[in-house]
């Protein structure tokens, strides 16, 4: 039943450029390239164009030793940063590819990303808080919606072998796990988000989107928040996905069209999507000033 169900929702949110992942992608490529003196090419994990041809093109440019690969993933997980990076890496070795590839670290705390989420999310929730009430009474409140992943992932990443859901505050507990923990990362981009925002702690909550199979993933779900926060009696409720730096499938079908049906059913009266970074100006020049300075990586 899933091919069927995937292609009413993509259908859902198909627009005359085809997939929005990848027109979105084009245009931030696009644009980036504009503000670069280097070659800038654009790839999908899973789909065309694929890594193996783009960096066969790269590597084909005259004089170019290295490349900055930047997965688009803010926080870390196996499932996405890791099998990533082993693809492009693969492809270097197979075709001895006489390239480097310097690797941008899981940037979910990083100022400038941070800052970034905070320019692109202000003028929504200044919107919302004018039409429905201030997040302080209530009426409007901030759900950050992170991928969901389940929690045998996380146990499996954990270097130590004895700190990812071994304690209540793990995520909270300083720890060498924290480099590679999904969780943690995503609760400190909430973390930053809150304090450069000048959010109380009464004003967001978290959850987990996407789940899939019968394996327990992180809670609280996505779906549960929505009917919980209506119930609770907020009316405008306005959804972050950071886990996303492009709009896809999984915010602009399952939050903004789903996700806004099962909040208005529980009471809400109306769930606004705050847009993915896609090619805001501001990220722009964060992924900019990266490219020219090489910033540390893995």
């Amino acid at each position: 039943m899933r091919p069927k169900a995937s292609a009413e929702a993509y259908a859902s949110v198909w627009t005359d450029e085809g997939s929005p992942l990848l027109a979105l992608s084009r245009r931030l490529r696009e644009a980036l390239g504009q503000l670069l003196d280097m070659p800038v090419a654009m790839a999908m994990r899973y789909g065309q164009p694929d890594i193996e041809s783009q960096l066969l093109k790269l590597a084909a440019e005259p004089g170019i030793g290295e490349v900055l690969y930047i997965p688009l993933y803010p926080h870390y997980a196996d499932s996405t940063v890791t099998t990533s990076v082993v693809a492009a890496r693969r492809v270097i070795h197979d075709h001895r590819l006489k390239i480097s590839l310097s690797v941008l670290a899981p940037f979910y705390d990083h100022p400038a990303y941070i800052s970034a989420l905070v320019a692109g999310a202000r003028p929504c929730i200044d919107q919302a808080t004018r039409e429905y009430g201030s997040l302080d009474s209530g009426a409007t409140h901030i759900l950050f919606s992170y991928h969901g992943l389940p929690e045998s992932h996380l146990r499996k990443a954990d270097p130590t072998g004895r700190h990812c859901l071994q304690h209540p505050d793990c995520c909270e507990r300083p720890s060498p796990a924290h480099a590679r923990c999904y969780r943690h990362q995503v609760l400190r981009t909430t973390a930053c988000f809150a304090q450069q925002a000048g959010l109380a702690p009464e004003h967001y909550s978290h959850a987990y989107q996407s789940r899939l199979g019968r394996a327990k993933w992180l809670e609280p779900s996505t779906e549960d928040s929505l009917r919980e926060l209506a119930g609770k009696g907020v009316r405008k409720l306005l959804v972050l996905c950071p886990a996303f730096v492009t709009d896809c499938l999984e915010t602009l079908e399952e939050i903004q069209i789903r996700g806004r049906d099962i909040f208005m059913e529980a009471g809400g009266e109306d769930l606004e999507l705050i847009p993915c970074l896609n090619h805001q100006p501001q990220w722009l020049q964060v992924l900019a000033n990266w490219c020219r300075s090489t910033p540390p990586g893995q």
